[in-house]
């Protein structure tokens, strides 16, 4: 049970620290990158993005994450990692803010821009990326900033369940083997 809860947890913090990092290299570089771009590189590299990111190296930690964090809640729960379980419930409620962040904001967003079409034929691009970028960004954003604090969580869950786990494991102070004698230096 240990050695599941253990896989469990630091896979659920793995996998929700790669989407933030994901999240957070949009708002450091991507966006601030289409930022000083023209109108059509905008909208037409959000478009190819938006299709390029529907892949399984993106889905499996996206959607894999929440499955991982709620095991990893009942495992603690029903096992040894109750001094975990505080943290691993802050990162999967977390998470679940930043997913509907996702679902609810900036992927309609991503929908519309698409609907748009082909940025040749668009007849008003600048008023395209007006609907879309300043709103997109700044959910972003949030949505870095949840996803961060989710990974923190769980990666504190993991300072916290670590000590728990190997304190039985770990021999008592007068068990120990006494520290070797110094020696006087020649």
């Amino acid at each position: 049970m240990k050695t599941l809860q253990s896989i469990t947890l630091l896979l659920a913090t793995l996998s929700s620290g790669l989407v933030a990092g994901l999240m957070f290299t949009y708002a450091c570089s991507v966006m601030p990158g289409f930022g000083r771009s023209s109108d059509r590189t905008l909208v037409e590299g959000m478009q190819n993005i938006n299709r390029a990111i529907i892949n399984p190296w993106f889905l499996i930690p996206f959607l894999g994450s929440l499955p991982l964090i709620a095991t990893a809640v009942v495992l603690a729960w029903r096992g040894h990692g109750r001094p975990a379980l505080p943290w691993i419930l802050a990162g999967l409620a977390l998470y679940v803010v930043a997913y509907l962040i996702t679902q609810g904001i900036n992927i309609p967003l991503n929908d519309r821009l698409d609907r748009a079409g082909d940025p040749a034929r668009i007849a008003d691009l600048a008023e395209t990326r007006r609907n879309f970028e300043d709103r997109w960004v700044t959910w972003n954003i949030i949505r870095t900033l949840v996803h961060t604090a989710a990974f923190t969580c769980l990666a504190w869950a993991l300072v916290v369940y670590t000590p728990a786990r190997s304190s039985a494991a770990a021999p008592a102070a007068d068990e120990r083997p006494p520290a070797p004698a110094a020696t006087a230096p020649r």
